[in-house]
């Protein structure tokens, strides 16, 4: 679905007419996803319900403008439980989170809220039912990552292995290939990700996949709003974070789309103008941790050099919403 705006009026209500034009499609879906929703609301509502501070283990989503906003309305970031004090809330981030993380607040006696979004803990369960099945688990996803450590952190160690990349996947030994399965981290790229899957079930036939795709709806529709703008464009800049994996697999995605001219920013005021220099289509989306209004920022100040027209370039509507913690929720 596309839909057109039209250009603002200058100042006086005459049209701005010596500015060079510029058109900005705007894909969609773009922005903040279910999984994000949910978390931000979850400190928020503790915050009201509890009173600050609330400590929250690591950034809740990545997203440092998200967290400042968070921060001052009174949540308290940490990177690990020992930093949380007793008697205080703590919120586990919706990256997900190891099973030593709850167990040791568990010791502790700490309140705990866990934001982890429902699409990552499906992971955790297919995790948990292959071990339980005696299978070994290859995870497809980024070292480091909170995400896979939390993934990674759900069984023994030993038990899963990871591949990031064709190479890896190409290489990877299993103790039993007769015993094995996949599954993936939820932000990946959708492309490089059937790569690696193909180099897999290639060697190991007898692989046992995800029931259905692990990579999250909101991760597949935003590479598949880019893609389509991709084709249209001179250059795109996507909203977000350089430590978000989502945003940055929308920057890659825009380049092997076609559209080489793509970069990342996290706000308008980080806009390096020469990049759009003989620029006249632009698109423009953001990660799913990415506030909408960081991409009308970007918009105002592309208002501010060009006359802009804005097309809505959107390849699916999205409803999904999930439930808060029971503690919060009414």
């Amino acid at each position: 679905m596309i839909r057109q705006d039209s250009a603002p009026a200058g100042r006086g209500g005459v049209a701005v007419t010596d500015r060079p034009k510029l058109a900005v499609l705007l894909a969609g879906p773009r922005g903040f996803c279910a999984g994000v929703d949910r978390a931000i609301l979850i400190v928020e509502r503790a915050i009201e319900r509890y009173g600050a501070p609330v400590y929250v283990r690591h950034e809740i989503v990545h997203n440092r403008i998200v967290v400042e906003r968070l921060e001052a309305k009174g949540a308290v970031f940490v990177d690990e439980l020992d930093e949380v004090p007793d008697g205080v809330p703590v919120i586990f981030s919706a990256h997900g989170v190891p099973k030593a993380v709850p167990a040791e607040a568990e010791r502790r006696k700490l309140f705990y809220l866990d934001a982890t979004c429902p699409l990552v803990s499906k992971v955790h369960a297919e995790a948990e039912h292959h071990h339980d099945e005696n299978r070994e688990i290859i995870l497809i996803g980024h070292a480091g990552h909170p995400e896979v450590v939390g993934t990674m952190g759900q069984l023994p160690d030993g038990s899963v292995l990871l591949v990031e990349n064709t190479a890896q996947a190409e290489t990877v030994a299993p103790r039993d290939a007769r015993h094995l399965a996949y599954i993936t981290q939820t932000t990946l790229s959708v492309d490089d990700t059937a790569a690696i899957v193909a180099v897999l079930k290639r060697r190991f036939p007898a692989i046992a996949a995800p029931r259905k795709e692990d990579i999250c709806y909101a991760t597949t529709n935003r590479q598949a709003a880019v893609k389509a703008v991709a084709a249209q464009v001179d250059a795109i800049l996507v909203v977000g974070a350089p430590n978000s994996s989502n945003s940055m697999r929308l920057v890659e995605v825009a380049r092997h789309a076609g559209c080489g001219r793509a970069a990342l920013v996290q706000h308008a005021r980080e806009i390096d103008w020469a990049f759009l220099d003989g620029v006249r289509r632009l698109g423009i989306t953001a990660g799913a941790s990415a506030p909408e209004d960081l991409v009308q920022g970007i918009i105002e100040a592309c208002r501010e050099r060009f006359d802009v027209s804005v097309e809505h370039v959107t390849l699916a509507e999205e409803n999904v919403r999930f439930n808060l913690p029971r503690a919060l929720a009414g």
